[in-house]
């Protein structure tokens, strides 16, 4: 019998490379039969640009920083502590307010799919 072992990620560790490397995006991704996280950073002005996601409800939990979220329209404030639930079949983008935001996505397992990024100008 297969012994399935679990994962500790070292989030603060993941922001801190990033923030040293400049990279922006998704830090860290985990896929398995059942479930996709995934942790993001993005700079001031940057983020996850509309889309309409129509497979399955999204779980945002921001860690540090703002942003501002947009579903359907409207726009919400967001700050590190704060859980999102982004329902499936609404248009939605995500953009930094602070020097940077940090967040974790949860959701259940779909075909790839990832939104590309728009760069701010």
């Amino acid at each position: 019998m297969e012994e399935r072992m679990g994962l500790v990620i070292d989030i603060e560790g993941l922001a801190n490379a990033a923030v040293n490397g400049g990279k922006a995006g998704p830090l860290w991704s985990f896929s398995s039969a059942d479930l996709n996280a995934n942790v993001l950073r993005f700079p001031a002005g940057d983020g996850v640009p509309e889309h309409v996601n129509s497979e399955v409800d999204v779980l945002m939990l921001v860690l540090s920083g703002e942003a501002v979220v947009t579903l359907g329209g409207r726009e919400v404030k967001v700050h590190g502590g704060q859980l999102v639930v982004l329902p499936k079949g609404v248009r939605r983008a995500i953009r930094a307010r602070s020097d940077e935001v940090l967040y974790v996505t949860v959701h259940r397992r779909r075909s790839g799919l990832m939104p590309t990024r728009k760069r701010p100008s």
